[in-house]
């Protein structure tokens, strides 16, 4: 009888942590999910090679590169190919960045007008790829629910920019996975409210210390056959990296 009492009290205290966990994870806000993926993404640090395919109805090309980040102040872009790209690089070093072009021997700073312009000619934006806006900072987040998406359960949240904000898009949606905490899918919307991109994750892998999406397809909601391709070749994450390294004389040298 003892024995079958234990049984019961285990499965009771069993029974208990996981409603615990469950309650836990209902509880956290919006801002929470945000900031556990938005921090998960990004990491202290990340270093990694990655390449880039845009995808045009009647062409498609492929640029690979090299990245470092720190935090939210700091990322340096490295082309590695083609070769009539090779040795450009791209600097956000806190609310700057720059681009620095060997062919010519000229060193470009790129506005904050300009933040929102197509990167290298693909769907990203020069911001999508340093990351200068925060979906944490720059956004207040709203919890609309879940939903399944490419059978992942995700977080659905809206982020409606702040007035002080400097970005473009009017509004965006994003689905963050329960279990793992990574984006899987976002939508953005410019100021009418009108979608302009879609932005679909895949292909979860340990990358480093974690498992993160290592494809990226962003595809524009008007402009049919359009798709540009982001894979992650191999990437770690909370390696020291100095703030030097992410200056303007590294720029011309690093590789």
């Amino acid at each position: 009888m003892n024995y079958k009492f234990a049984i019961i009290g285990c499965m009771v205290l069993c029974i208990a942590a996981f409603s615990s966990s469950t309650a836990y994870s209902q509880q956290l806000s919006a801002k929470e999910i945000i900031k556990k993926a938005d921090d998960k993404g990004r990491g202290q640090t990340s270093k990694g090679e990655m390449t880039l395919t845009i995808v045009r109805p009647g062409w498609t090309r492929s640029i690979s590169m090299k990245s470092w980040s720190k935090g939210t102040e700091y990322s340096l872009i490295y082309i590695t190919a083609p070769a009539k790209e090779k040795g450009q690089v791209f600097l956000k070093r806190q609310k700057d960045m720059w681009n620095w072009v060997p062919s010519i021997e000229r060193m470009i700073k790129i506005p904050p007008s300009m933040m929102m312009q197509s990167w290298m000619g693909s769907d990203y934006t020069n911001d999508d790829l340093v990351k200068e806006s925060s979906i944490v900072v720059d956004y207040t987040q709203k919890l609309l629910g879940r939903e399944k998406v490419r059978e992942k359960d995700c977080y659905k949240i809206e982020l409606i920019p702040l007035p002080e904000a400097a970005v473009t898009w009017g509004k965006v949606i994003i689905w963050i996975t329960t279990d793992g905490f990574n984006e899987w899918k976002v939508e953005y919307y410019d100021e009418e409210m009108e979608l302009v991109n879609v932005m679909n994750a895949y292909n979860i892998k340990q990358m480093g210390d974690r498992e993160v999406p290592t494809k990226m397809e962003i595809e524009p909601a008007n402009k049919k056959g359009n798709k540009t391709i982001l894979e992650m070749v191999n990437i770690v994450y909370n390696q020291p990296i100095p703030d030097s390294f992410f200056s303007q004389q590294n720029m011309k040298s690093v590789k």
